[in-house]
Order: C-alpha cells, then sequence, then structure tokens
C-alpha cells in the first residue's frame, strides 16, 4: 500500500478555538495516522500519514480550517522519520 507523509504547521488563529480536535477528528475519520499538536510560537504543527487521497483532503481542510479559526497560512514539508504512528493522536 501506498503511504503519503507530510509535516504541516498551520500560522493564524488556531490555538485556544479547537483547531486540534478539528485536525485530529478529520484525521481519524479519514485513517490517517500521526498527530497534531500546539507550538509555543502561536502555530498548529503535526504529522499525517496514509492514503495520498486522505491526505490531500486533510491538506484541504488545513488551508480551510473551521468556523472558530482563521487559517493564515498553512506550510506543507514531507515527512522523512520513521512511520512508527498506530493512531492519530493529540499530544
Amino acid at each position: 500500500m501506498v503511504s503519503a507523509k507530510i509535516k504541516f504547521t498551520v500560522f493564524g488563529l488556531v490555538q485556544g478555538v479547537g483547531f486540534r480536535y478539528f485536525v485530529a477528528r478529520n484525521a481519524m475519520a479519514m485513517g490517517l495516522r500521526g498527530y497534531v499538536r500546539n507550538e509555543y510560537d502561536g502555530t498548529v504543527s503535526g504529522v499525517a500519514i496514509g492514503d495520498p487521497t486522505s491526505i490531500e483532503r486533510l491538506k484541504s481542510l488545513l488551508r480551510t480550517g473551521h468556523s472558530r479559526s482563521r487559517v493564515d497560512n498553512v506550510i506543507f514539508e514531507e515527512f522523512a522519520g520513521e512511520d512508527n504512528f498506530v493512531t492519530f493522536e493529540i499530544r
């Protein structure tokens, strides 16, 4: 099975508005593995691994956010780390 692996960093109003839960809920529903976490600089970052189609759907959701968030920018990078994730978690 082909897997896509990405790292992401989301800029904007994404802390304190339920953004991590929004990401985790959607990622789990798509069968993705990885994590999402708040960073000290006010961004939200994470790793997502799974089916390339699901990764593209997650990228779209990250760019849009949800009703209480405001996404100003998202940076995507290829994730070169090991795939030792069992599920998608909030850190």
